[in-house]
């Protein structure tokens, strides 16, 4: 057989369950008390967390602003800087390029400088050897020249000399 006398409650707590308005009402006025004795804190304290977090907002909005500002304006003189290497580089560039036209034509006109030069060597030489050919061939051909008597020669300088 079943035995019911098992079926009491035998602790404390069980006999609360029975009596759901009693616990509901205790966990209301620990409720209010909570409720309550936080609003007297504040008001004792006269700090609100809720303004201080609206002014620590404020405050860090302002704060980005101003960072806001800075990065564009660090942002814009970065651009400049940027531009200004940029157009020294494209003037670079074209001296660069103007420098190359410029070696370009002296290399052309040494090259046209050296031709000619090897050309006059060229002439010179051709011009030392007729000149020792011709120098050699009179040295081997006997010239008979005719000198003139000791007196005219005389009579030719004087001349000279009184025309002068």
């Amino acid at each position: 057989m079943i035995d019911l006398a098992q079926d009491t409650p035998s602790t404390p707590l069980l006999r609360l369950g029975g009596q759901p308005i009693a616990l509901t009402a205790a966990a209301l006025l620990l409720l209010i008390a909570g409720v309550t004795s936080i609003a007297v804190w504040r008001a004792y304290t006269g700090a609100a967390p809720e303004t201080d977090r609206v002014v620590a907002s404020r405050l860090l909005q302002a704060r980005t602003a101003q960072v806001s500002e800075q990065l564009v304006e660090k942002t814009k003189g970065l651009e400049a800087t940027q531009q200004e290497s940029i157009d020294q580089l494209q003037v670079v560039q074209d001296q660069l390029q103007t420098m190359k036209r410029l070696m370009a034509g002296q290399q052309a006109d040494t090259k046209r400088l050296s031709e000619q030069v090897a050309t006059l060597n060229e002439s010179i030489d051709s011009l030392r050897q007729s000149f020792a050919s011709a120098r050699a061939t009179e040295a081997e051909t006997p010239s008979v020249t005719r000198r003139k008597p000791a007196r005219q020669r005389v009579h030719a300088s004087a001349r000279k000399r009184s025309r002068g």
